[in-house]
Protein backbone atom coordinates (compact mmCIF):
# COMPACT_ATOMS: atom_id res chain seq x y z
CA UNK A 1 0.00 0.00 0.00
CA UNK A 2 2.80 2.36 0.93
CA UNK A 3 4.84 2.10 -3.07
CA UNK A 4 0.95 2.95 -4.28
CA UNK A 5 0.55 5.64 -2.12
CA UNK A 6 3.83 7.27 -3.37
CA UNK A 7 3.57 6.62 -6.64
CA UNK A 8 0.54 7.28 -7.25
CA UNK A 9 0.46 11.09 -7.37
CA UNK A 10 3.42 11.17 -9.90
CA UNK A 11 1.87 8.47 -12.18
CA UNK A 12 -1.48 10.47 -12.06
CA UNK A 13 0.75 13.86 -13.57
CA UNK A 14 2.18 11.84 -16.24
CA UNK A 15 -0.87 10.23 -17.47
CA UNK A 16 -2.15 13.89 -17.86
CA UNK A 17 0.18 14.34 -20.17
CA UNK A 18 -1.24 11.61 -22.75
CA UNK A 19 -4.69 11.89 -21.73
CA UNK A 20 -7.54 15.21 -21.41
CA UNK A 21 -9.07 14.88 -17.89
CA UNK A 22 -8.62 14.08 -14.66
CA UNK A 23 -10.95 10.87 -15.00
CA UNK A 24 -9.12 10.02 -17.40
CA UNK A 25 -5.78 9.96 -15.85
CA UNK A 26 -7.29 8.33 -12.48
CA UNK A 27 -8.82 5.21 -15.07
CA UNK A 28 -5.02 5.04 -16.57
CA UNK A 29 -3.32 5.35 -13.15
CA UNK A 30 -6.06 2.25 -12.20
CA UNK A 31 -5.35 0.21 -15.45
CA UNK A 32 -1.74 0.56 -14.60
CA UNK A 33 -1.98 -0.77 -11.02
CA UNK A 34 -3.49 -3.34 -12.60
CA UNK A 35 -1.30 -4.33 -14.99
CA UNK A 36 1.60 -4.43 -12.87
CA UNK A 37 -0.54 -6.80 -10.24
CA UNK A 38 -0.71 -8.77 -13.10
CA UNK A 39 2.91 -8.73 -14.78
CA UNK A 40 4.30 -8.30 -11.34
CA UNK A 41 5.73 -11.91 -11.75
CA UNK A 42 7.27 -10.87 -14.96
CA UNK A 43 9.37 -8.18 -13.65
CA UNK A 44 12.82 -9.14 -14.08
CA UNK A 45 14.89 -5.85 -12.77
CA UNK A 46 16.55 -4.82 -15.32
CA UNK A 47 15.58 -1.57 -14.58
CA UNK A 48 14.49 0.21 -11.02
CA UNK A 49 10.22 -0.64 -10.02
CA UNK A 50 9.16 2.66 -10.56
CA UNK A 51 10.84 2.76 -14.11
CA UNK A 52 9.34 -0.25 -15.09
CA UNK A 53 5.76 0.70 -13.44
CA UNK A 54 5.94 4.06 -15.43
CA UNK A 55 6.74 2.09 -18.50
CA UNK A 56 3.21 0.47 -18.19
CA UNK A 57 1.86 3.84 -17.45
CA UNK A 58 2.71 5.47 -20.47
CA UNK A 59 1.59 2.21 -22.59
CA UNK A 60 -1.51 2.43 -20.70
CA UNK A 61 -1.44 6.12 -21.33
CA UNK A 62 -1.04 6.20 -25.13
CA UNK A 63 -3.45 3.59 -25.83
CA UNK A 64 -6.15 5.42 -23.69
CA UNK A 65 -5.11 8.79 -25.75
CA UNK A 66 -5.55 7.31 -28.91
CA UNK A 67 -8.89 5.65 -27.88
CA UNK A 68 -10.46 9.32 -26.49
CA UNK A 69 -9.14 11.09 -29.43
CA UNK A 70 -11.61 9.15 -31.53
CA UNK A 71 -14.01 10.80 -29.48
CA UNK A 72 -15.49 14.20 -28.73
CA UNK A 73 -16.06 15.33 -25.15
CA UNK A 74 -19.35 16.59 -24.34
CA UNK A 75 -19.17 20.16 -22.89
CA UNK A 76 -21.43 21.61 -20.08
CA UNK A 77 -23.19 25.33 -20.89
CA UNK A 78 -23.80 25.83 -17.00
CA UNK A 79 -21.86 28.95 -14.87
CA UNK A 80 -18.82 27.85 -14.25
CA UNK A 81 -18.77 30.25 -10.79
CA UNK A 82 -21.88 30.88 -8.25
CA UNK A 83 -23.53 34.56 -9.84
CA UNK A 84 -23.55 35.99 -6.18
CA UNK A 85 -19.39 35.61 -5.90
CA UNK A 86 -19.89 39.01 -8.10
CA UNK A 87 -20.87 42.14 -7.77
CA UNK A 88 -23.30 43.83 -9.89
CA UNK A 89 -20.83 45.38 -12.04
CA UNK A 90 -19.26 42.12 -12.89
CA UNK A 91 -16.55 42.77 -10.08
CA UNK A 92 -15.76 39.87 -7.66
CA UNK A 93 -17.39 41.09 -4.27
CA UNK A 94 -14.45 39.81 -2.53
CA UNK A 95 -10.79 39.98 -3.82
CA UNK A 96 -8.73 36.72 -3.57
CA UNK A 97 -5.69 37.15 -1.02
CA UNK A 98 -2.87 36.45 -0.68
CA UNK A 99 -1.43 37.66 -4.08
CA UNK A 100 1.67 36.29 -3.68
CA UNK A 101 0.13 32.94 -3.53
CA UNK A 102 -2.10 34.04 -6.42
CA UNK A 103 1.11 34.79 -8.42
CA UNK A 104 2.50 31.79 -8.30
CA UNK A 105 0.09 29.74 -8.71
CA UNK A 106 -0.15 32.09 -11.98
CA UNK A 107 3.35 31.25 -12.79
CA UNK A 108 2.76 27.49 -12.34
CA UNK A 109 -0.32 28.15 -14.55
CA UNK A 110 1.92 29.24 -17.47
CA UNK A 111 4.24 26.80 -16.74
CA UNK A 112 1.69 23.75 -17.00
CA UNK A 113 0.48 25.23 -20.25
CA UNK A 114 3.50 25.74 -22.00
CA UNK A 115 4.79 21.97 -21.20
CA UNK A 116 1.29 21.33 -22.33
CA UNK A 117 1.84 22.89 -25.53
CA UNK A 118 5.09 21.12 -26.13
CA UNK A 119 5.72 18.51 -28.77
CA UNK A 120 4.91 14.36 -27.01
CA UNK A 121 8.19 13.59 -26.60
CA UNK A 122 9.55 16.76 -25.37
CA UNK A 123 6.30 17.14 -22.85
CA UNK A 124 7.01 13.80 -21.45
CA UNK A 125 10.60 13.77 -20.97
CA UNK A 126 9.88 17.14 -19.02
CA UNK A 127 7.62 15.85 -17.17
CA UNK A 128 9.50 12.74 -16.03
CA UNK A 129 13.15 15.08 -15.63
CA UNK A 130 11.17 18.12 -13.77
CA UNK A 131 8.45 16.97 -11.87
CA UNK A 132 8.29 13.56 -11.29
CA UNK A 133 12.38 13.92 -10.52
CA UNK A 134 13.22 11.08 -12.68
CA UNK A 135 16.84 10.65 -13.43
CA UNK A 136 17.94 11.04 -17.09
CA UNK A 137 18.81 7.12 -17.39
CA UNK A 138 15.15 6.16 -15.97
CA UNK A 139 13.57 8.56 -18.27
CA UNK A 140 15.58 6.74 -21.10
CA UNK A 141 13.84 3.39 -20.26
CA UNK A 142 10.18 4.60 -19.46
CA UNK A 143 10.39 6.58 -23.11
CA UNK A 144 12.70 3.89 -25.02
CA UNK A 145 15.16 6.84 -25.86
CA UNK A 146 18.81 6.94 -26.12
CA UNK A 147 21.04 9.47 -23.84
CA UNK A 148 21.42 12.00 -26.37
CA UNK A 149 17.91 12.22 -27.71
CA UNK A 150 16.40 12.88 -23.83
CA UNK A 151 19.15 15.55 -23.66
CA UNK A 152 17.99 17.38 -26.88
CA UNK A 153 14.72 16.92 -25.99
CA UNK A 154 15.03 18.13 -22.59
CA UNK A 155 16.99 21.08 -23.00
CA UNK A 156 14.23 22.13 -25.97
CA UNK A 157 11.18 21.62 -23.68
CA UNK A 158 13.39 23.64 -20.58
CA UNK A 159 13.86 26.55 -23.48
CA UNK A 160 10.63 26.63 -24.29
CA UNK A 161 9.71 26.84 -20.89
CA UNK A 162 11.74 28.90 -19.99
CA UNK A 163 10.53 31.82 -23.01
CA UNK A 164 7.02 30.72 -21.56
CA UNK A 165 7.87 32.31 -17.96
CA UNK A 166 9.66 35.41 -19.51
CA UNK A 167 7.08 36.34 -21.54
CA UNK A 168 4.68 35.94 -19.25
CA UNK A 169 7.38 38.33 -16.87
CA UNK A 170 7.52 40.88 -19.12
CA UNK A 171 3.56 41.45 -19.60
CA UNK A 172 2.99 40.87 -16.10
Amino acid sequence: MKLVDELTPGMRRFALRFVRTQALADDVVQEAWLGVLRGLERFQGRSSLRTWIYQIVANVARTRAVREARTTPVAFDGPSVDGDRFLPDGHWAAPIEPWQAVAALEVRGVIDDAIGRLPEQQRLVIQLRDVEGFSADEVCRVLELSEANQRVLLHRARTRVRTAIEEYERVA
